[in-house]
């Protein structure tokens, strides 16, 4: 099993068994197939450009010539049964195929179209020729599973030079235009031209005796202003001269008062400067003595007090010394004593077990002081009589003879049969 899945420009059709008929996707559409029972094919829905040239065709009235046209066509994605006549068609085939069918079938409609027409309309009426052809040629496309977007036809020529002929007349026609239309328009221009100098100067006229009018009012009027003016002009210099003296004589007075309140606030500081700078001795001298004086008079008083709390410590810790000293002395007597008392009694108990018990725990000190000698010992050089043993195991039975003695040197000193009592105490 598998799942396809049709790309933005393509059809997607699965066919085969219970697929009939086909099975379409388009848009991003997806289908699910078997691989052994279905097929799988594509066909894409891109447009398509299409080149149609036509040779020599032979026109309404006999002139051949040539055209080029371009033409888009494409498959409708939005046509359900012009899609399934494109897939009839053109399933399993490429785009070139289709491109190369599209385009014969435009070159017959076009070459078709080319008979009817003279090359006059063609060639001043394209638009029209390639609605022709776009409108002949759209409902054989539907057949195909087609549509034209577009067609339009590019060139036209000939190798007669007709259509150049008819280039020609034209032209010649148009100078022929132009030239009278010129004639006509530099008569009327001038004609124009006249009308305009003869208003222009009226005009200027008309314009010069109003500006002579107004310069005469102007300077009339000017003249009466002009008077106003220095009538006014006199007050107003008059009246300030006046106003100056008067504007003098206030700043002079108010200089004289700014100079006495001057004075005065230079007397208030000076009396401010006597009083900081006696509050500055006070603080500078009087202050700093007071305070040094009661500074040496407490740090006095802290020593003495730190000198009296000393002594009172050193003489209490002196005391609790001693007193710990002493009951520690009596504690140590006290357990010397009680335990100098219970080994008295023990020793009285157990006698021969305590001689025993010293003996066993002294045991491997005494037998580490006899072995003490050969562990000094560096080298070792040993001599056998005949028949006597030699080597290692003659000195480790020389030391084992020794520990066996123990017993016996022990009973002879303290008077205890170690052996013996061994065996008394496991039974």
């Amino acid at each position: 099993m598998g799942v396809a899945t049709s790309g933005p420009n393509e059809v997607l059709v699965v066919s085969g068994c219970c697929r009939s008929p086909p099975t379409i996707k388009i848009n991003g559409g997806r289908a699910v197939y078997c691989e052994c029972v279905h097929r799988v094919q594509r066909l894409n829905l891109n447009i398509m450009t299409i080149n149609v040239e036509t040779h020599k065709v032979y026109t309404k009235l006999g002139v051949a010539v040539s055209v080029s046209g371009v033409a888009q066509v494409k498959i409708p994605s939005n046509n359900k049964d012009m899609m399934n006549t494109a897939i009839t068609q053109f399933l399993g085939k490429n785009q070139r195929d289709i491109v190369t069918i599209a385009k014969e079938t435009l070159e017959g409609h076009q070459r078709a179209m080319l008979g009817t027409l003279t090359v006059e309309e063609i060639f001043q009426d394209r638009h029209k020729f390639s609605q022709a052809v776009f409108e002949v040629a759209s409902t054989d496309f539907v057949n195909l599973g087609l549509t034209i977007v577009s067609y339009v036809l590019t060139d036209i020529r000939d190798e007669h030079g007709y259509l150049r002929a008819l280039g020609q007349a034209r032209t010649a026609q148009v100078h022929r235009d132009a030239a009278v239309g010129e004639a006509e328009c530099a008569r009327d221009a001038g004609v124009k031209a006249a009308k305009a100098e003869q208003i222009r100067t009226k005009a200027d006229l008309e314009n010069r005796t109003i500006i002579a009018q107004a310069e005469r009012d102007f300077l009339l009027k000017k003249a009466t202003y002009d008077q106003e003016v220095n009538a006014k002009k006199a007050v107003s210099e008059l009246s300030y001269s006046l106003q100056q003296a008067k504007t003098r004589q206030n700043i002079k007075e108010e200089t004289m008062e700014v100079a006495v309140v001057e004075r005065r606030r230079a007397i208030d500081v000076q009396e401010q400067e006597i009083s900081r700078k006696e509050k500055q001795l006070e603080a500078e001298m009087k202050k700093p003595a007071e305070a040094e004086r009661f500074k040496v008079e407490k740090l006095a008083e802290a020593h003495k007090q730190r000198t009296v709390l000393e002594a009172a410590a050193e003489a209490e810790a002196v005391k609790l010394q001693g007193e710990a000293q002493a009951y520690a002395i009596e504690a140590k007597a006290h357990a010397e004593a009680e335990q100098m008392a219970r080994k008295a009694d023990a020793w009285k108990e157990y006698q021969d077990a305590a001689m025993v018990d010293m003996v066993l725990d002294n045991l491997p000190r005494v037998v580490a002081e006899v072995a003490a000698p050969v562990c000094e010992t560096k080298r070792i050089v040993m001599v056998s009589g005949e028949g006597g043993e030699v080597g290692i195991h003659k000195m480790t039975r020389e030391i084992l003879d020794v520990v066996t003695d123990l017993p016996d040197t022990v009973q002879k000193m303290t008077g205890v049969d170690v052996s013996k009592a061994l065996v008394a105490s496991r039974a």
